[in-house]
């Protein structure tokens, strides 16, 4: 199998650290090499933050190149319009619309531009879903991403009931129910 490329993007505290690591378990439990790479910018401070994940029959490095990304998964609205370059032509786009404000907006030193849905798709097939607010309806935001993974894992090749056992071996204990439940939730959008 040829490598592929998938790239998440986001802002610190969103969590694609945990999207790259069930990621990474599905591909793994499906016998794939795969190959992680996480780049923290101040994600402690609101950052963005940027991890690749890249499977094959045998995958030599673990970032993703401009132009290469086969799925580009945006936690947030900016973040997908500074990443969109790392998209391949054909490659799926899925973003949260979401607004974070970065710092030099929240000083007033930049504007947060207003149209960015309408610029990435003059680019793009992006396929938008508001992940928080779906997740607010099941009760905890914070499952916000596991939606995202779920509209996500439409566009690969894994069956529904392996990313269950993904999440329920990857998410802490007390939160497998929500996060599978959240899944179903992307799943069916």
């Amino acid at each position: 199998m040829e490598t592929k490329n998938i790239m998440i993007v986001g802002v610190g505290g969103q969590g694609t650290l945990l999207t790259s690591r069930i990621l990474g378990g599905i591909t793994k439990a499906a016998g794939y090499d795969v190959k992680i790479s996480e780049v923290h910018g101040m994600a402690q401070r609101g950052g963005s933050v940027v991890t690749y994940v890249r499977y094959g029959d045998k995958v030599a490095e673990p970032i993703v190149e401009e132009g290469q990304a086969d799925i580009l998964i945006a936690f947030e609205r900016l973040e997908a319009l500074r990443y969109v370059h790392f998209l391949k032509r054909g490659g799926v786009l899925i973003v949260n619309d979401q607004r974070m404000d970065p710092m030099t907006v929240v000083t007033g030193m930049a504007e947060y531009p207003a149209d960015i849905i309408d610029r990435l798709k003059a680019k793009r097939a992006v396929v938008t879903v508001d992940a928080m607010a779906e997740a607010k309806k099941l009760g905890n935001s914070r499952v916000f991403n596991t939606i995202v993974i779920g509209l996500a894992a439409k566009s690969m090749e894994f069956k529904k009931e392996d990313w269950m056992q993904v999440i329920e071996q990857t998410v802490p204990a007390k939160t497998i129910a929500i996060n599978q439940k959240a899944f179903e939730t992307g799943y069916s959008l």
